[in-house]
């Protein structure tokens, strides 16, 4: 089934453009707009590939797939310019799930994160609290001990930035990019010098290093994670702990002696 009047008309109103101002953006005028929208006419190919150059996703997405089935397309600004879609998944009441990404999605996440029906088949949650009643949020499976104390296979919790010129120096966000993939790190933003982010490990036996923000395709503020790896007995506790029992112990040595 084709459904491309639906998804033009519900990607023109998620981006905020009114009939006039799409029709300029595509190289068409407002009536052709309407008329697609209505159903009463078809877009040429070339127009076709217009508009969905302009959302960034696929002809194929924009005629074959629903994108108000179960899962919809957000419109994102990405670095205070450029309009690209989010998939993110909805309930029957309209509230947003948490996809999370496993280590073993991560390549796969890759290729498809623009994919609506990749991102809904991914494992999704959500949480009853008001943290994450506002904003889009992801979670994502780390892999190695270059963020420590947070163990390697721990989830963190993070919201989408839609600008990344909001990226704070100093401040921990899953980065997606070309040629990382997808890295857990404390960012610090050079945008404005030269285009990039400075990504730094909080374990020091990993160097930093830089990237272009041309690679970046998602930034993700961390906002929280969930670990299954408990810490263990803290070594000093222990000795205190011990040193206490032998306290008690000695007391009741000399309680003896004073009654003896």
């Amino acid at each position: 089934m084709n459904y491309f009047k639906e998804n033009l008309k519900f990607l023109r109103k998620k981006a905020g453009l009114s009939q006039t101002n799409f029709a300029l953006k595509v190289g068409v005028n407002r009536p052709i707009i309407g008329s697609y929208e209505e159903g009463r006419a078809e877009p040429k190919f070339e127009t076709l590939q217009n508009i969905s150059h302009y959302f960034q996703i696929t002809i194929d997405t924009l005629l074959q797939k629903n994108l108000r089935n179960g899962s919809e397309l957000l419109i994102k600004k990405i670095d205070g310019s450029d309009l690209r879609v989010l998939p993110i998944v909805v309930n029957s009441s309209d509230e947003e799930f948490i996809p999370l990404v496993p280590i073993k999605a991560a390549a796969g996440y890759m290729n498809s994160y623009e994919d609506i029906e990749f991102v809904g088949n991914l494992p999704k949650f959500s949480l009853p609290v008001q943290e994450t009643s506002q904003g889009t949020f992801r979670a994502f499976q780390i892999k190695g001990n270059s963020m420590l104390p947070i163990q390697s296979g721990s989830y963190v919790l993070g919201e989408f930035v839609e600008d990344w010129n909001w990226i704070k120096s100093g401040e921990c966000y899953v980065v997606v990019s070309k040629e990382e993939g997808v890295v857990y790190k404390r960012a610090f933003n050079n945008i404005e010098e030269n285009q990039s982010l400075e990504l730094h490990s909080d374990n020091n036996d990993y160097e930093s290093f830089n990237i272009s923000i041309n690679d970046v395709v998602e930034v993700w503020r961390a906002k929280g994670y969930l670990t299954f790896e408990l810490p263990g007995v803290n070594p000093e506790r222990a000795s205190v702990t011990e040193l206490s029992e032998m306290m008690v112990k000695l007391q009741g040595e000399v309680d003896k002696l004073k009654r003896g």
